[in-house]
């Protein structure tokens, strides 16, 4: 099996190294791991995210946005955040809808000192209001693994839809 985009190192991290939000560092790692092809890409990108030290795992949660916030309104997001986000009709909220939003945005800023990351690619904005309140109830321990666990689920969502764009396989 191939390398996927290409043979080297700097053609994959620059195809790949958006998928985990301003991270090039997993696609880094997935490569110098040894990656085989693009058939246990996420695997090997979650590995690197799982063998990373809880800082590093921190700091990837921290590099999502809020969703709904300011950067979204600002137009500041990456591509694939606006798309997401966008898919999920967070930019077309109601002035009710962006006011809870931020309400929740700070609360879960104030309990876990990082944003709410949710792979929102299929779910509205009261699905995903809904699950804001239910996530607010978990511990911080709790919150940073699912935190981790909505990165992958993103990851997985991005990874499927660059590989669909070059048709490879």
């Amino acid at each position: 099996m191939s390398k996927p985009s290409g043979s080297n190192r700097d053609a994959f991290v620059a195809r790949f190294g958006g998928v985990f939000e301003h991270s090039p560092w997993i696609a880094e790692g997935a490569w110098d791991a040894g990656l085989t092809g693009t058939q246990d890409l996420l695997e090997a990108m979650e590995a690197v995210l799982r063998g990373a030290d809880g800082d590093r795992q921190l700091a990837l949660v921290r590099a999502h946005p809020d969703l709904a916030g300011k950067l979204a309104v600002s137009g500041e997001l990456t591509e694939a955040s606006t798309k997401e986000q966008a898919g999920a009709g967070l930019d077309h909220c109601t002035p009710e809808e962006f006011e809870k939003f931020q309400t929740c945005n700070q609360r879960y800023w104030a309990k876990f000192d990082f944003p709410f990351v949710m792979a929102v690619t299929g779910h509205g904005r009261e699905e995903i209001l809904a699950a804001f309140e239910r996530r607010l109830g978990n511990t911080p321990e709790e919150e940073l693994r699912t935190a981790l666990a909505e990165i992958v689920k993103i990851a997985e969502i991005r990874i499927a839809a660059l590989l669909a764009a070059e048709d490879i396989s």
